[in-house]
């Protein structure tokens, strides 16, 4: 069991860098829904997924959803990314959640097989570096149970979310009733979600559903520029180190405390044969930063 464990638990190897990860590549596909920016400079590591559906305010269709798991793929495993930030291109708008108007069309086993994409999609923003959702406007419904699935959340203090579900005659059902739950206890989610209740991010950040809220600039993109500071407080640290720490948290928080400590052993023990670590080590005995390189 311990092996199979141990095997779980194995970051992957990594792969060739993608292609075409940078700006400029992306300026070319501005039409599509979903945009891939590799920042460059001093900002080189961060990776930000720009949501751009205006049309619909950035609701979740068929259409969004395959392009950003197709994102997400290609990204999975490129050593390049320390971290990811979920931001929206359309103002004052993160994601609007479900597309309702394309549901309608739907019958009710096709709702039951999107709805089961939906759930995936949330998995796969289960990404192996960190991952911040920059909320600079409304997060409803599904829009929230994205930013959910990242592991730190800013936003807006003008910023409006809520799981509201139960006023469309829905329940969360993309990961909501697990996620937040985890995030803010069970009592205040049952509370959240039986009533559909809308938070601003300053009460969000008062409930702890939000890392940080800040007050909303002219441009309307307030919670993406504190989001990028910190990605950047992220991006000098041990790559390495710093995604299996997320591994034991994520994994550890799912099991008792005794087998929590053993999937934190297993990680650790993962990281003692780095580079990084010893470059760590050295840094701190010759007072200088450390100059880590993910391996």
């Amino acid at each position: 069991m311990l092996r199979a464990l141990t095997s779980a638990l194995r970051l992957p190897r990594p792969r060739r860098p993608l292609e075409a990860r940078g700006c400029a590549a992306n300026l070319a596909a501005a039409n599509r829904e979903i945009q891939v920016c590799a920042l460059a400079g001093p900002d080189q590591g961060i990776t930000e997924i720009l949501m751009n559906r205006p049309s619909a305010r950035n609701a979740l269709g068929n259409v969004f959803v395959s392009e950003l798991l197709e994102a997400l793929a290609q990204l999975r495993e490129d050593q390049q990314v320390r971290v990811l930030i979920f931001r929206s291109g359309v103002k004052g708008v993160f994601c609007a959640g479900a597309d309702l108007k394309e549901r309608e069309q739907m019958s009710e086993a096709e709702v039951g097989v999107f709805v089961q994409r939906l759930r995936g999609l949330m998995n796969e923003i289960a990404f192996p570096a960190p991952t911040i959702a920059a909320m600079d406007g409304f997060a409803l419904g599904g829009g929230l149970e994205l930013a959910l699935a990242c592991d730190l959340r800013v936003a807006a203090s003008s910023a409006v979310m809520g799981l509201i579900e139960t006023t469309r005659g829905l329940f969360p059902g993309a990961g909501g009733t697990q996620r937040l739950p985890r995030c803010l206890g069970v009592a205040l989610a049952k509370e959240l979600i039986f009533t559909g209740r809308r938070l601003s991010g300053a009460q969000a950040q008062a409930l702890g559903l939000v890392n940080h809220a800040v007050a909303q600039n002219e441009e309307g993109n307030a919670a993406y520029h504190r989001a990028r500071a910190l990605a950047q407080e992220i991006l000098p640290q041990a790559p390495t180190a710093v995604r299996l720490g997320k591994v034991a948290i994520d994994r550890g928080t799912e099991v008792d405390i005794a087998s929590g400590m053993a999937i934190e052993g297993i990680c650790y023990a993962q990281n003692i044969p780095t580079r990084d670590r010893l470059e760590g080590m050295a840094a701190f005995r010759e007072k200088r930063p450390p100059r880590f390189v993910g391996e």
